[in-house]
């Protein structure tokens, strides 16, 4: 077998793991409702107002200590590219860590309002996800080549696929729990 396909194996086998993982945590924090084959919105809603910032910050700690030894597991690193690397991938957790906290907060502020949610507050919420999801495109886009210098543009393009499919999994799992707009006002 290949390097390469035994990477994309490894790497495969690691984002089971991670979704397993994800899943766990927030079946463990969220409240599951007695009869999750009716639930409702508010159900839904309910569920992402009862989760606790504590709660939050746990399985974001989690989520940050998988995301790092998925990337160690994928991304094939010398001793001296790893004494430079990490550094910079510990700089770029810290600052995805203030957009995360502002996406979180936006998901509880949707999941509060909405049963009462007007149409202001609706375009609202459409343009902070969309400006959310471009923050967090554009940390990533100037992180490229800052991991360039001290990586090869073929690992740095490695680490941008595994970050970015971390992220994918992570909002598909948030966005199972989010309710969808209530229009039956």
């Amino acid at each position: 077998m290949t390097d390469t396909t035994m990477q994309k194996k490894s790497i495969q086998a690691v984002l089971v793991v991670l979704v397993l993982l994800f899943m766990c945590n927030v079946s463990m924090i969220g409240q599951e409702s007695q009869n999750p084959g009716a639930q409702s919105n508010v159900g839904a809603s309910n569920e992402i107002n009862n989760i606790t910032d504590q709660d939050i910050e746990m399985l974001r700690a989690n989520l940050r200590a998988t995301r790092a030894a998925i990337t160690e597991r994928s991304v094939p690193l010398t001793a001296d590219e790893a004494t430079k690397f990490w550094p910079i991938f510990d700089q770029y957790r810290k600052e995805a860590i203030k957009a995360n906290d502002e996406r979180w907060a936006l998901i509880k502020e949707y999941a509060a309002n909405n049963d009462t949610m007007t149409d202001a507050q609706a375009q609202d919420y459409i343009q902070k996800t969309t400006d959310s999801d471009q923050q967090l495109l554009a940390l990533r886009m100037k992180y490229v080549p800052v991991f360039e210098k001290v990586i090869s543009p073929k690992k740095t393009a490695l680490w941008y696929q595994v970050d970015r499919r971390i992220d994918l999994m992570i909002n598909m799992q948030l966005s199972a729990k989010i309710p969808l707009s209530n229009v039956s006002q």
